[in-house]
């Protein structure tokens, strides 16, 4: 079997993208972890619903802006690229809702358990994700 034929296999294609996205996520998770003021997953070991619902809604933002980018690109670097620029237009969304909502500190809400902010945050997210996703070419 040539090299181009194993790297064209659609199963070796898949556990690609899937090894990629996983890794992605993890880095992404990680980035997020930096910008905001609590520790994601122990406010979760803790039960913070608000937590788990902001943090769900970047995981399937995440995954979502990557299944645009996986389904509109030829090569797994141009799957990467595209979900790269995603991710940091879904992070500029957070520092704009945050921006946006002078009278709640976002950040400190989620933390402290408000449901309601988690909510909604989770909803922004998702609801940006399929807005980059719609985006990429």
């Amino acid at each position: 079997m040539k090299m181009g034929a194993f790297w064209e296999n659609i199963f070796v294609e898949t556990a690609a993208h899937y090894s990629v996205v996983i890794l992605c996520t993890i880095v992404f998770l990680a980035i997020f972890e930096l910008v905001t003021s609590y520790k994601n997953w122990e406010e979760i070991k803790k039960g913070n619903f608000a937590v788990a619902m902001a943090t769900g809604g970047k995981i399937f933002g995440i995954a979502t802006i990557f299944r645009y980018s996986i389904e509109h690109n030829d090569t797994l670097l141009q799957s990467i690229g595209w979900g790269v620029f995603g991710f940091v237009l879904l992070l500029a969304g957070y520092f704009i809702f945050e921006f946006l909502t002078p009278t709640i500190k976002i950040d400190k809400e989620i933390g402290s358990g408000n449901k309601a902010v988690g909510f909604i945050s989770m909803l922004i997210s998702v609801g940006l994700s399929f807005v980059i996703g719609a985006s990429i070419r």
